[in-house]
């Protein structure tokens, strides 16, 4: 049976498990969620998922949100992404840095800054996030000195969750050049066999909007 993922191009949280479902090799396909039309907060959508996000897995009588969530059920199904045995905590330490310091606070200020009306904005919100990003960006950056992946010796559920925004094109205090060892990182991610842009692996792009 195929699997199901409810999600959206513009969403960092849904390319996180969209990634890994591509990168494990199981067979899925996107259901978009026209999220900007927001039918997230209908009474359908709440039916599937009653946290009114994205994304969404359906994978039979499993129903899951929360990509850390979903990750960890890939893992569970495919062997893949778990990293060693002694890893374990390590990974999941990441996943949950990553959902509270670094993907919860991009999603956040990149909507500020590209998907609001332009006088709209809050200028002084968006700069002490941007403050906020500059922290955590510099935490990863020394974390992956010296490293090829963040835990261990291979693409663990750490990268996945970690890289889910930095693909994106569209600003959000982000530069790649400033953080050397985050840019060679994302390279190596974009280098697998099967990598795909969030744009390229999901439905829905700001461009269908314009």
């Amino acid at each position: 049976m195929t699997i199901k993922l409810h999600c959206f191009g513009e969403s960092g949280h849904s390319y996180k498990a969209a990634l890994a479902l591509e990168l494990s090799g199981l067979d899925w396909e996107p259901v978009f969620v026209d999220f900007f039309s927001g039918v997230h907060r209908t009474s359908e959508y709440r039916d599937l998922n009653v946290m009114a996000e994205a994304p969404v897995l359906i994978d039979g009588d499993v129903r899951l949100s929360q990509s850390g969530v979903i990750q960890q059920y890939i893992t569970d199904k495919t062997g893949k992404f778990g990293g060693a045995p002694e890893d374990k905590y390590e990974v999941l330490r990441w996943v949950l840095w990553d959902n509270h310091k670094l993907s919860s606070q991009i999603g956040m200020t990149r909507f500020l800054m590209n998907f609001l009306p332009e006088e709209k904005r809050p200028a002084d919100v968006i700069g002490f996030m941007k403050g906020r990003l500059k922290a955590a960006f510099t935490t990863l950056n020394m974390h992956l000195e010296g490293r090829e992946w963040i835990v261990g010796y291979s693409l663990t559920n750490a990268d996945l969750t970690c890289c889910g925004y930095l693909f994106y094109e569209e600003p959000f205090g982000f530069d790649r050049k400033d953080y050397p060892h985050i840019d060679a990182w994302l390279n190596r991610i974009s280098a697998l066999p099967g990598w795909k842009h969030p744009y390229d692996l999901m439905p829905g792009n700001p461009s269908d909007r314009a």
